[in-house]
């Protein structure tokens, strides 16, 4: 940081670092005069004045600097460093060494099945610690072909690695609009209510039910939550790898999720039970006893069948729509799945399966 800064005005620094006005407020300096610069607003400061805010003359400015630098740091996001993040194998339950290593890229979505107790869980685990060799299977995860150093694998402000888990429930007293500002200041955005507002509406177009931004968090439902938190982790996080488990439980529009990941160029790992989402994603990992048994990239065979489960799984969402409504299910089936509309919410093609 150049000497300058001392004698540049204090309106100029703000425009570039509007951080700092938090530094100030801090000692509170709020109704500063930033007309002047650092050197001419802390030599007119009042003794008593600095003593009852516990300000040192002598060291307020290398503070200054300090802080500066530090939130520099914290505004740089690891995702523009993330090129790669590689699986190399470790072991089954059995002992036996995994058949498969995988390298991941930034914009592709890769789906992790199998039987329930399989291991999905736990290789999501590895993924999130960047694991070293250093868990029950042994793997080893690399970020740009290396492992990454301590700070970066621990580091609670620059987090690699960001988890969506199935149970996501708000204990914080904070409307849903406080507690995206907060985050939003805490990762420096440039038109706070802007980025506030683009993530609560990314989020109602995720959920089922639609939330208003002053909804309590802890009002807002299962899905609700986990909705709002994707869009925040899409919009807002610097995370560049995203670990979901079982979205399909989750009460939100998955395939809206899914693209919306992706679009923020995310590595996006997902464990799901789901026909659809699996076919959506471009691999899939098959965990067997623990271990990775085998991975499947997404022929076109399968996503042409993928259109004809979607078609199928919107023709479900009406008739869920139709019990939430109170209705009777005692229609013409066999028309209905041919492509009959009951209920006129969703936009189907007009098919025979």
């Amino acid at each position: 940081m150049p000497y300058e800064i001392k004698t540049e005005k204090l309106s100029s620094i703000i425009e570039r670092h509007p951080y700092v006005t938090d530094f100030f407020g801090g000692y509170g300096l709020e109704g500063i005069n930033a007309d002047k610069s650092f050197v001419e607003m802390i030599a007119e400061l009042d003794d008593s004045f600095c003593e009852d805010r516990g300000i040192d003359k002598e060291k307020i400015f290398s503070q200054f600097e300090s802080f500066i630098n530090r939130m520099e740091a914290l505004s740089k996001s690891v995702s523009g460093r993330i090129e790669s993040l590689e699986i190399k194998g470790g072991y089954d339950k059995s002992g036996n060494m995994e058949k498969a290593e995988l390298v991941m890229r930034p914009g592709e979505i890769y789906c992790i099945v199998g039987p329930t107790g399989s291991g999905k869980s736990r290789l999501l685990a590895d993924i999130e610690c960047i694991a070293r060799k250093d868990t029950p299977t042994g793997r080893e995860i690399l970020l740009n072909g290396k492992n990454p150093d301590f700070e970066e694998r621990f580091s609670s402000s620059n987090r690699i690695v960001a988890q969506l888990s199935q149970n996501m429930n708000f204990v914080m007293d904070l409307s849903v609009s406080e507690f995206i500002t907060m985050h939003a200041e805490s990762r420096m955005a440039v038109d706070l209510e802007e980025t506030v507002s683009s993530i609560i509406a990314c989020a109602n177009d995720l959920a089922g039910e639609k939330f208003a931004p002053d909804t309590p968090l802890t009002q807002l439902s299962g899905g609700q939550s986990r909705a709002l938190m994707i869009a925040d982790t899409a919009l807002l996080s610097i995370s560049p790898v995203i670990l979901i488990d079982e979205i399909e439980n989750a009460g939100v529009d998955r395939k809206k999720a899914l693209e919306l990941l992706v679009k923020k160029e995310k590595i996006v790992l997902m464990s799901t039970h789901d026909p659809i989402l699996a076919l959506m994603g471009d691999k899939r990992i098959v965990i067997k006893n623990g271990g990775i048994h085998r991975v499947i990239e997404t022929s076109d065979e399968e996503k042409a069948s993928l259109s004809r489960l979607q078609y199928l799984d919107a023709k479900l969402a009406e008739i869920r729509n139709l019990l939430r409504s109170g209705e009777n299910i005692d229609f013409d089936m066999d028309g209905f799945l041919n492509g009959k509309c009951l209920c006129g919410n969703f936009e189907i093609d007009r098919r025979k399966i």
